[in-house]
């Protein structure tokens, strides 16, 4: 049930030093934001077990950590391509119209119609990818407008210009995009 409320905030890239540090690269924006929370959980393959952070700071143009009770470059190894996860709770609550990632995945994006209104199943939000100019929306097609099956369509995450509706509740994502043939 835990696993249901934790959400990916980023990952261990690679050790640093040889006192127990890491390296980390962070999903959450500002970077810094992931240094807030000193409880997290790790997952890898599966296994999650929960560390503590003991210190973090800035590194030039990313992050390091360090976990309790991980004190040399061996130890510290083990923790390399571990996803960081916190619980969904401990995230600060966002204003009307913003959304966090993970409740963006998921969603059913439908094209929308010449009268606003939701038409063609587009397909899913597989993910999305930050592209430096604006978040890229990767979506899994399934029988779609297109009639592709199972590809990957890139929708740039523009809302009120491609993105018109979001529906957390429903499950749903509108956008106003020209899907080639």
């Amino acid at each position: 049930m835990l696993e249901q409320n934790l959400v990916t905030v980023g990952q261990i890239s690679a050790v640093f030093g040889v006192k127990g540090w890491l390296k980390v690269h962070s999903y959450t924006d500002p970077i810094e934001n992931l240094l807030s929370y000193k409880r997290i959980w790790l997952e890898k393959n599966g296994q999650l077990q929960t560390v503590n952070i003991d210190a973090a700071k800035r590194h030039g143009e990313g992050l390091i950590v360090h976990i309790e009770s991980v004190d040399d470059r061996d130890q510290a190894k083990e923790y390399t391509r571990w996803q960081i996860k916190i619980d969904v709770e401990q995230m600060p609550d966002l204003e009307d119209g913003e959304y966090y990632w993970h409740q963006l995945q998921g969603l059913a994006v439908y094209l929308q119609d010449q009268y606003g209104e939701p038409s063609v199943l587009l397909g899913q939000i597989d993910y999305l990818l930050e592209t430096g100019a604006n978040d890229v929306l990767v979506i899994k097609s399934k029988n779609n407008a297109a009639g592709n099956d199972d590809q990957e369509i890139l929708i740039p995450y523009l809302p009120g210009d491609v993105v018109k509706s979001i529906d957390i509740d429903a499950g749903t994502m509108v956008v106003d995009w020209q899907v080639d043939e």
